[in-house]
């Protein structure tokens, strides 16, 4: 399935004006904004969160690296140029656990 078509899939986002990706204490790691250019990852992100409780462990990692399909492939080749891709792979890789917080619009 392509990214685009489990976009359609998901719930929708229109309610966000963001989401935080925060660590135990709190503390913000990464704010992903209702801005164009990065819709799809609020929306995944979102998923994400309504999927696993709030949580980001391996295994929402991995289901979300499953949902990015084909930009997975280009993020493995282009460390940094898909930030939020980037962080599923550490999140993986480290068997961390951080907070998903969808931010009322």
């Amino acid at each position: 399935m392509s990214f685009q078509d489990s976009l359609a899939a998901m719930p929708a986002i229109d309610h966000l004006s963001g989401l935080d990706v925060s660590d135990a204490e709190g503390n913000v790691l990464r704010h992903i904004p209702a801005a164009p250019g990065k819709l799809g990852s609020l929306k995944l992100y979102n998923a994400l969160a309504q999927e696993f409780d709030g949580k980001l462990n391996a295994a929402a990692a991995e289901r979300g690296l499953q949902l990015f399909a084909e930009h997975v492939a280009d993020a493995e080749a282009n460390p940094g140029k898909h930030p939020n891709i980037d962080l599923l792979f550490k999140v993986k890789a480290e068997n961390s656990v951080l907070l998903l917080k969808p931010l009322q619009a």
